[in-house]
């Protein structure tokens, strides 16, 4: 494990969420937030509203700045938006979870809960100098955030379909290319 398990569902959620913008939009209904919310172990407030999802859509530009920026602008857009929730870090244990992190109420806007758990998991790959955990989907026609949590730092690729459609580009080339 690269981070503690906390942080690496919040960049893991954080880099699903920021990819959902990508054609095809990947959240588009309630229902959509819903499994985003179920599938990362959310708790709190979610209110299950066309509003609440509108405002998490809009959330996933900013993710993706930070999430492929360098160093110090992430520190930047880390502080700001930790400012502008004014979080105040505190250690909570529930469900099957043991003690980490938050640093917002429960009953805070989803949205708001998903920007500061970013930040907040930011703050680690900040602290422990591992940017190079984030970057750019090696796929010519994908923009995706790369999130590598691999211990040989290999990955490349934002999903499998990226992955798979460039092994089989490239081993079509090689079967085109004269012995």
């Amino acid at each position: 494990m690269v981070f503690t398990h906390d942080t690496e569902v919040a960049l893991q959620a954080a880099a699903t969420l920021a990819n959902s913008g990508l054609e095809p939009d990947s959240l588009q209904t309630v229902a959509d937030l819903d499994e985003l919310f179920t599938s990362f172990g959310y708790t709190g407030r979610h209110d299950r509203t066309r509003a609440e999802l509108e405002a998490v859509r809009a959330l996933r530009p900013r993710l993706y700045d930070l999430l492929t920026a360098d160093r110090d602008d992430a520190v930047e857009l880390v502080n700001g938006m930790l400012a502008e929730a004014r979080a105040l870090p505190r250690l909570v244990r529930h469900d099957d979870w043991d003690w980490h992190l938050h640093a917002v109420a429960d009953d805070a806007p989803l949205a708001t809960r998903f920007l500061v758990e970013t930040a907040m998991a930011m703050v680690d790959v900040i602290r422990a100098d591992e940017m190079s955990r984030l970057g750019v989907c090696a796929d010519d026609d994908c923009r995706g955030v790369v999130l590598d949590l691999s211990r040989n730092r290999s990955r490349r690729f934002c999903s499998t379909a990226c992955g798979n459609r460039n092994a089989v580009a490239a081993y079509r080339a090689r079967q085109s290319t004269p012995s």
